[in-house]
């Protein structure tokens, strides 16, 4: 329980019985304000930003007050409000500091400390010694396969991470963390941010504008992110069928559907979905097979659709496709949006067009209240009218901070919250509709309120190879730190999507995602980029043997998944944990390759090619290996782990081992 404990001097702010802050005019403040401005350069959804920084002054406390669950803090250059909410959170609110758009809030740390958080981070899960820049964009830029490109020419193999971590740049960005010593931090700010935990006694974060903050504690990680999300919001609970089977990955039209999913059927892969991305068109560009950013049903290659769709439901098989907030130039959704003024511009009051990968698109203005929805008003129509039962709701990394909005807000403000407006377009369309429930889309980029909007996050254009930071590897702490920040549901392509040259999915690969996506809340199929690059769900008989089997364990696992599910959306409990969320053990908090899904099963996904071993750290329990029964204690054990076999262990007398051997 928190409190203020007043003295004729100074605050002490007291956490149960231990006094955690003291704010002495006599001590140094937490607090540094200053001036600057950013310069950006944006290609292909990366981006490079330079600061100039004018000043930096450290703020002095002149006085301390308090009243009850309120302090009010006085300082030379304004004030600070200090309000205790539902006795286990600060919230610290700036007032005055005219004149300034810098700020620096410095927290006091430990050599021992561990810390997570700053978004979806895809190369590292401990961010302790590491300085992450909060800013939205694309993970994977040009230069970045450029390098790959290298490596394969030469023969290099990609085991280790391929470049420093300040280089690396996330889809997903949020100002927050949360540390091993049981205590979150959270920004409310919209502008650039930096979580600095390089030094071992103090973590600093930056802020380019002065905000609002929350740091909220708890006595275990349970109760403390069942406090912050309480601030972020939660996540509903998924529809029933999501749960039921493997969502195939397909594109090609009908034919090509009907003929993929009745294959499936044929070698006893229960098929709960079919996730049609190109049902608006598609284009084919040197790049690969991508997508007609026009967001209605393309007829002629899906002909028949609304049909099949129905008689797809009958069998208990969901239709699933693709939006984005762009629109292709080419095509009439973009004509009709620039006629009626609904799409962002550049300074000259152009459309503002951006390029992708090849080709240009028009960004659809989200501050505009009729263009979102006109946008809404498309989603509601074009795609639960014809009755799709999700999509992906892609994108969101790309607004650029030289563009003028129809709000007139500051383009810098903006460009962070902008995949958050997006998944709330979504979320408003399905629940407009009387669809919550029945409906799953799931998005890539994120800030602060996707966990709020967006029902499913995914984890983005992965590498189709066992590549450490971009490949199979990756997408582990990826969700782990997803899981940290507050958002409770995510997945990956099977497989993953980014291909190219020789950089294409093995059966092996195929399969061993397959194997650690049967043990995430969707088992969902992508056929990248290039597919013919690509071994695909229906590869060779191995392949469908294996993903039969692994589909039906999924499907298995459902009623301790929706149990698991249903917690995140009650109390904020993800249902990928890291380890150190129910194990106070130092392996616990360093391991960045293991999750538990849900309380009750431990994976330990294979993360090397051509391994029929690998080595697992287990806390201090008592474990099942499932697929020999043998049991385990806690340590370090090497596992065989065959195809068709990752090592997953259940806790001893846990029900869902009754579930999963029936």
């Amino acid at each position: 329980m928190l409190k203020f404990k007043q003295s004729e001097r100074q605050l002490d702010v007291v956490l149960g019985d231990r006094v955690i802050y003291t704010l002495d005019p006599y001590k140094p403040a937490p607090i540094e304000i200053g001036k600057g401005e950013n310069s950006y350069s944006m290609s292909h959804g990366s981006f490079k930003i330079k600061e100039k920084l004018e000043c930096r002054t450290r703020v002095k406390i002149v006085s301390v007050s308090s009243e009850d669950i309120r302090a009010e803090v006085e300082t030379n250059y304004g004030k600070l409000i200090v309000e205790i909410e539902d006795d286990r959170r600060l919230k610290v609110t700036p007032e005055g500091f005219e004149g300034y758009n810098r700020m620096w809030i410095t927290l006091p740390s430990s050599a021992d400390e561990y810390v997570y958080g700053s978004g979806e981070i895809f190369s590292e899960f401990n961010l302790k010694g590491k300085r992450a820049n909060v800013w939205v964009a694309e993970h994977i830029n040009a230069l970045q396969i450029g390098k790959k490109l290298i490596k394969q020419v030469f023969g290099i193999k990609n085991s280790k991470r391929s470049q420093a971590f300040s280089k690396y740049e996330t889809y997903y960005a949020q100002p927050t963390f949360i540390s091993s010593k049981k205590y979150f931090f959270h920004s409310l700010t919209t502008a650039r941010a930096e979580l600095d935990f390089t030094a071992d006694d103090k973590t600093v974060v930056t802020t380019d504008e002065i905000n609002a903050f929350y740091i909220g504690f708890g006595k275990n990680f349970p109760e403390l992110m069942n406090n912050l999300t309480d601030i972020l919001g939660r996540q509903p609970e998924l529809p029933d069928w999501v749960y039921d089977g493997h969502i195939l990955g397909i594109q090609g039209g009908t034919d090509i559907m009907m003929s993929k999913i009745d294959t499936a059927l044929k070698h006893n892969i229960p098929v709960n979905g079919a996730w049609i991305q190109d049902w608006e068109g598609r284009r084919v560009t040197a790049v690969g097979k991508q997508l007609f950013w026009n967001w209605q049903w393309d007829e002629e290659l899906y002909p028949g659709l609304d049909e099949k769709i129905k008689e797809l439901g009958e069998k208990g098989i969901k239709v699933l496709g693709y939006i984005n907030p762009f629109l292709a130039v080419e095509k009439p959704l973009y004509k009709e949006a620039s006629e009626k003024g609904y799409t962002v511009k550049n300074k000259d009051g152009e459309d503002y067009y951006v390029t992708i990968t090849t080709f240009p698109a028009a960004m659809i203005d989200l501050t505009n209240p009729d263009a979102w929805e006109w946008i809404k008003d498309i989603i509601k129509k074009n795609m639960i009218g014809l009755g799709l039962a999700g999509w992906m709701a892609d994108f969101g990394e790309y607004l650029p901070t030289d563009c003028v909005l129809f709000s007139g807000e500051d383009p810098e403000l903006v460009h962070n919250t902008w995949p958050a407006r997006w998944a709330q377009v979504n979320r408003e369309a399905v629940d407009e509709a009387g669809k919550l429930g029945d409906i799953m889309f799931f998005t890539r980029a994120g800030y602060s309120n996707t966990p709020r909007y967006s029902t499913m996050m995914w984890c983005g254009d992965n590498h189709t190879d066992f590549s450490i930071d971009f490949g199979l590897p990756s997408v582990i702490p990826a969700m782990l730190s997803l899981s940290c920040c507050g958002f409770g549901l995510s997945h990956s392509d099977v497989g993953g999507y980014t291909s190219f040259f020789n950089l294409k999915r093995s059966e092996e690969l195929y399969m061993r995602w397959c194997e650690m996506n049967a043990f995430t809340p969707v088992l969902r199929g992508h056929e990248g980029l290039n597919p013919d690059l690509n071994a695909q769900h229906d590869a060779s008989e191995k392949v469908l043997e294996h993903n039969a089997k692994m589909a039906q364990l999924h499907k298995s696992l459902k009623p301790y998944i929706k149990d698991a599910v249903k917690e995140n959306a009650e109390n904020g409990l993800a249902v990928i944990r890291p380890l150190f969320f129910h194990y106070d053990e130092k392996e616990a908090f360093t391991e960045a390759h293991e999750f538990l899904l849900g309380r009750d099963i431990l994976v330990a996904p294979v993360i090397r090619p051509n391994a029929l071993t690998r080595e697992v750290y287990l806390p201090k329990d008592e474990w099942v290996h499932l697929w020999s029964g043998k049991e385990y204690k806690g340590g370090k054990h090497t596992v065989s782990s065959p195809l068709g076999e990752p090592p997953v262990f259940v806790r001893k007398n846990a029900d869902v081992l009754n579930i999963i051997n029936k």
